[in-house]
């Protein structure tokens, strides 16, 4: 079609601006329609409005589109394409500013809404007043705030988040694409300023309030000279993002010590017991959302048993290897390792500790060589009585880990 033209668009746009590495290319085709984009060889895989796969570099192609909302939520909308839409039409449809800029084939920028101007200025900005109508947009912008951790929100894009709070719009969202978007944030290099975000429109205590209830909990100067809890969660998850951690080890670290945040008035600023009821409110906030099992079940072991990783010195070898064997580290060691990296975060994870080492771990990974160094199979073949087998085990493995920390 002689009309025809192909815009680059989004991430890969913004990204190149900021001279950052470009992952992948989104592309809008301007003034074709499904018929002409099937006759060039594209492949249809959009379900909800035209998208097409190049033929040869596979990459996606969107026809120019706008769309309108029609119910709550954010799949409570139509759209609408075909050859009339225009390139500003469609950006027009996108959320933020940095994300509405298109380059033209020739490599002119298409800009109508100022989007290079807040990429020089390291704002993160909304497009229209049609932000309000998305209430993932909420969850979007606080990401985009932890992967550029040195832009602001503008003031204005803060209150319409804070409306779509007031008025329910997030009340819409649904677990999966809450989880989505919390994953994402993780992952990126400063995932506190996406907590941040969503604490300061108000969203936190709508989607995490186990994580929110945290600020303003106190805890022990001494052991805690930032004292505030949530302030504390807040520089474990940024160390756990340093250390270079897996989302299952980063979730973790979010959630280790939700706990806290159920002490009794009357107790702080200690926090007696807070391991057992972070694991209480941990099992329903990762049903609610919808977690998934790798994730889940790491967080309940650091939940439960980081407060013991730090007093290896005090436990008797039958602890430690009571321990090993509930987070099953003969058959998943690994998982453990990643329960230590974690409890490293934790621990430097506080105000005038950054920098200081944590030699627990050293302790654990010298129980858990000795532990599975114990031949298993050897002592089973020792026993006559098979329902002697577990305890005998257990005593090997309990011998070998006293030898090696070498505790009587």
């Amino acid at each position: 079609m002689p009309n025809l033209k192909t815009y680059a668009v989004g991430g890969a746009v913004r990204d190149e601006l900021l001279g950052l590495p470009v992952q992948d290319r989104d592309w809008v085709v301007v003034g074709a329609t499904p018929e002409a984009m099937l006759g060039l060889g594209f492949r249809p895989v959009g379900k909800d409005f035209p998208v097409f796969l190049h033929p040869e570099t596979h990459e996606e192609y969107a026809l120019a589109r706008t769309e309108r909302k029609t119910a709550p939520g954010y799949k409570g909308f139509v759209f609408h394409a075909d050859a009339s839409v225009r390139i500003e039409d469609d950006l027009a449809r996108r959320d933020l500013t940095i994300n509405a800029i298109a380059k033209a084939e020739d490599g002119a920028y298409i800009d109508p809404f100022r989007g290079r101007a807040d990429l020089a200025g390291k704002v993160l900005r909304h497009v229209s007043a049609a932000f309000v109508e998305d209430p993932v947009r909420v969850l979007r912008v606080a990401r985009f705030a932890a992967r550029f951790a040195d832009f602001t929100v503008a003031d204005e894009t803060l209150a319409l988040m804070a409306a779509m709070v007031a008025n329910g719009e997030v009340d819409h969202l649904v677990p999966e694409r809450v989880w989505q978007e919390l994953a994402r944030g993780l992952l990126e290099a400063k995932p506190s300023r996406m907590f941040e975000v969503l604490r300061a429109c108000g969203a936190l205590r709508k989607i995490l309030p186990e994580l929110d209830r945290l600020w303003g909990v106190p805890q022990r100067a001494d052991y805690h000279p930032e004292v505030d809890t949530g302030v504390h969660v807040m520089m474990v998850v940024d160390m756990a993002a340093q250390f270079g951690l897996a989302l299952p080890a980063r979730f973790a670290a979010l959630t280790h010590d939700l706990g806290k945040g159920t002490t009794p008035d009357d107790v702080l600023p200690r926090h007696i017991g807070h391991e057992q009821r972070g694991v209480d409110l941990l099992g329903p906030l990762c049903e609610r959302l919808r977690v998934p099992a790798e994730c889940r079940d790491l967080a309940l072991l650091v939940a439960r048993f980081h407060g013991d990783i730090y007093k290896i010195g005090e436990l008797r070898p039958k602890t430690v290897v009571s321990i090993l064997e509930r987070c099953d580290v003969f058959r998943r060691p690994e998982r453990f390792e990643e329960l230590l990296g974690v409890c490293e975060a934790d621990h430097r994870g506080r105000l005038g500790f950054e920098s200081h080492g944590f030699s627990p771990n050293q302790f654990w990974r010298d129980a858990v060589r000795a532990a599975r160094a114990v031949d298993a199979g050897a002592v089973a073949r020792a026993i006559t009585d098979p329902v002697q087998i577990p305890a005998r085990i257990h005593e090997a493995r309990v011998a070998a880990v006293a030898q090696a920390l070498n505790k009587p």
